[in-house]
């Protein structure tokens, strides 16, 4: 089964996103009209300067479990409009995916009552909706919940962007280039070789024609701030969460994502299990695409399996 790229998602102020479905009615056309809906819809948000199909294989073992999937071309990325890694505004990132929350929720909801097997009731026109990020997308993800700016049943982080590992240089720059020049970029600075452990990872990386090593000061100060402010919201965490990073994480800090843990469990007001955090040691940091990601698939199945 191939994912479907959709009619350009338009977004509120005009910019089309690139929007992708291992389609979501799946269930119906394979396993009949009295077939179940899926357990969960799972929303993949990528990284900075790739795009959507390079969780495809994510997305494959994510249906063979019983969920179906969406995902989208951040702005700016990919297949959607937008100067590459520039932000109209400092919230943009967020506000795009809430949209596109909103039109997932809406397409569920209308495929489970056009479906025969359909009973209505408030729990049968509901589908759980988890957000799974990585790097930037973990950020961005985050961030989302962080704020309440839609309710959703899971989350799931994968090495999110939590400590941008920046020097004191940077973080001058960025005290006051996003106010002089917002839209100016330059290169991003990720070494590609750090992504995996895998050389054809790497390799297909470097020839992606969708990839991009762009960062305007604007998407640098979201990203800086962001993740600190996630971080300090951990402490009231209230949403399910899986988090899981790598070890050996050359690309963002994985001190991030260990303050987030630590922050969560010590706290009295995280529920015993609302937050569960493992650290892949020795993993660069595209976890979904190392040589040895069995034990993150493991893992990723057994969090899901707890609670869809």
């Amino acid at each position: 089964m191939h994912s479907t790229i959709l009619a350009p998602f338009t977004a509120r102020d005009g910019e089309n996103l690139a929007l992708y479905e291992w389609p979501l009615d799946a269930w119906a056309d394979e396993m009949g009209p009295h077939a179940p809906p899926p357990r969960a819809v799972v929303l993949l948000v990528h990284g900075l300067g790739e795009h959507a199909l390079r969780y495809d294989h994510v997305a494959r073992q994510l249906m063979e479990w019983g969920f179906a999937v969406r995902a989208y071309d951040q702005r700016g990325h990919g297949e959607s409009g937008g100067a590459r890694g520039v932000l109209p505004a400092d919230s943009t990132l967020l506000e795009d995916l809430a949209e596109v929350v909103d039109d997932t929720r809406l397409r569920c909801m209308r495929l489970l009552k056009e479906s025969p097997s359909h009973h209505a009731s408030a729990e049968s026109d509901h589908i759980p909706l988890v957000l799974l990020g990585h790097s930037l997308g973990g950020l961005v993800v985050s961030r989302f919940v962080s704020l309440g700016i839609r309710p959703v049943e899971g989350l799931v982080m994968s090495s999110p962007a939590l400590d941008a590992g920046l020097n004191p240089l940077q973080k001058l720059l960025l005290a006051f280039m996003p106010r002089l020049a917002p839209d100016f970029c330059v290169g991003n600075g990720l070494d590609p070789h750090y992504l995996s452990h895998d050389p054809e990872v790497v390799r297909k990386y470097l020839a992606d024609k969708l990839v991009h090593n762009r960062i305007s000061p604007r998407l640098g100060k979201f990203i800086a701030t962001a993740g600190p402010a996630t971080i300090a919201a951990a402490a009231q965490w209230r949403t399910p969460t899986l988090l899981m990073y790598a070890g050996a994480d050359r690309l963002v800090d994985p001190a991030g994502s260990r303050a987030f843990a630590e922050s969560a469990a010590s706290s009295r007001a995280v529920k015993p299990g609302t937050v569960t955090a493992r650290c892949f040691e020795g993993l660069y940091h595209e976890i979904f695409n190392e040589i040895d990601s069995a034990p993150v698939f493991d893992t990723l199945k057994a969090w899901l399996d707890a609670r869809f």
